[in-house]
């Protein structure tokens, strides 16, 4: 089972627990743990008759449950190529529509079999279900049981199940041309490498990108040129059969970020309860004190904070030399959810002239799977964001960060992040 076409959920890593198939075994458990992210909570109260979702001739169960799930319109990206369960359902023709919010990924085939989702619980991240499109009987939410992690665990997505937007040379028919490459692309991906398969609205300026084009010959030939600054796709494909006739750029971008951040935020949280695990199992038989941590243990956890810290910041993020702007609302709709501070500033704002957000600091910071991070890392990425912010650090990796920008994020998270204020306040 391969859910969510090119979005593929998934972290990089370096040490044990990252081996394919590690996180099956206790403390992880990735198969058989209990899980409350959206979709589990959402399924709970369909089973018990407190939700009902509506069927439409048209759509499914989809309008209703991306309304259940708090899950925008306006959110909609368009794929084409066939990298997904239901391939057979999708075309540049007929591409497949995804949806999302800050912890849900909802995908829907026209004329599919099912409805496919991917959502983010605090403890164990990625998580794949399915919904049958069918009126009959109540919409039950099924569980993956690992045959979507042959696609959602793997390098790309950080080596564990997890998520990824991946960029391919497509052919007429939206099979992608695996011999010319691929991209996984996220903030730090070159503009001209992104969205190969996909559909794109908006303007972009002089940058130029793959989205909204086919490849009739190889990668040398592939003209960007045509699929630029789109805002019509109805030429190229039935628009007013979706939801929304567009494929927003600044969702694109929104997405790329998300995916690999949530993916950073898991392997921090899997190779903690890894790291620790092992570490107490050693004290056991070297008699040491019950909760006494080893260097090894507490060299893996500094590692994982670092790449939490890395995504958090958008350490390498693709310097745009063209302002971005998007087809829909979505760029209004997702600034309207930001926690704001006492100067009405937030993590949400964009900039979109020469970065994606006003603020490098990912909102995702505010997100369940952020706090449901072991204190051991969590407190650590904490610690460590609070002396780059004010300036003790200065490492280089951390250069773009320019002194009035770490200024406003620290003022931005003192008045917005509780647990970051107590350690501002605790450091005084």
């Amino acid at each position: 089972m391969i859910p969510l076409a090119l979005l593929v959920l998934l972290p990089a890593s370096s040490s044990a627990v990252h081996a394919q198939g590690d996180y099956e075994r206790p403390p992880i458990d990735y198969l058989n743990a209990e899980v409350h992210d959206p979709c589990a909570v959402l399924a709970k109260k369909l089973e018990s008759g407190e939700v009902k979702l509506d069927y439409d001739p048209t759509y499914g169960y989809l309008k209703s449950v991306l309304k259940e799930l708090d899950v925008p319109v306006s959110s909609q990206t368009l794929v084409f190529s066939k990298t997904s369960l239901q391939l057979h359902r999708i075309s540049p023709r007929m591409p497949r529509s995804l949806y999302f919010n800050d912890d849900v990924y909802v995908g829907y085939c026209q004329r599919g079999d099912v409805l496919e989702f991917a959502a983010t619980d605090a403890k164990q991240g990625a998580t794949f279900y399915t919904l049958k499109q069918t009126p009959k009987g109540t919409p039950e939410f099924v569980r993956d049981k690992g045959g979507c992690l042959s696609c959602h665990a793997s390098s790309r997505t950080q080596n564990i199940p997890g998520y990824l937007v991946r960029s391919v040379f497509s052919d007429a028919a939206g099979r992608p041309k695996l011999g010319s490459g691929t991209f996984t692309t996220d903030h730090t991906s070159d503009f001209k490498d992104r969205w190969g398969g996909w559909y794109v609205t908006g303007s972009h300026g002089k940058m130029r990108h793959m989205g909204n084009t086919l490849c009739t010959g190889d990668e040398h030939t592939f003209d960007r040129e045509s699929g630029a600054n789109e805002d019509d796709l109805s030429e190229r494909f039935r628009t007013d059969t979706y939801l929304t006739p567009h494929s927003d750029i600044v969702a694109l971008m929104v997405l790329e970020h998300q995916t690999q951040m949530h993916n950073a935020i898991a392997a921090a949280n899997y190779e903690t309860r890894s790291a620790l695990h092992q570490s107490f199992q050693m004290n056991e038989l070297l008699d040491r004190p019950k909760d006494h941590v080893s260097e090894s243990a507490q060299r893996r956890i500094e590692s994982a904070s670092q790449r939490v810290l890395k995504y958090l910041l958008m350490c390498d993020e693709f310097q745009l030399t063209d302002t971005v702007s998007g087809s829909t609302t979505f760029a209004d709709d997702f600034t309207a959810k930001g926690k704001l501070d006492s100067q009405g500033r937030s993590l949400r704002e964009f900039d979109l002239e020469t970065r994606l957000f006003k603020y490098p600091c990912s909102y995702l910071i505010y997100s369940a799977a952020f706090d449901g991070m072991p204190d051991e890392v969590r407190s650590r990425v904490l610690v460590k964001l609070k002396a780059i912010l004010d300036g003790q650090d200065q490492s280089p990796e951390y250069a773009h960060l320019t002194p009035p920008m770490r200024r406003d994020i620290l003022e931005i998270l003192r008045d917005t992040k509780p647990e970051f204020k107590q350690i501002l306040l605790a450091s005084r």
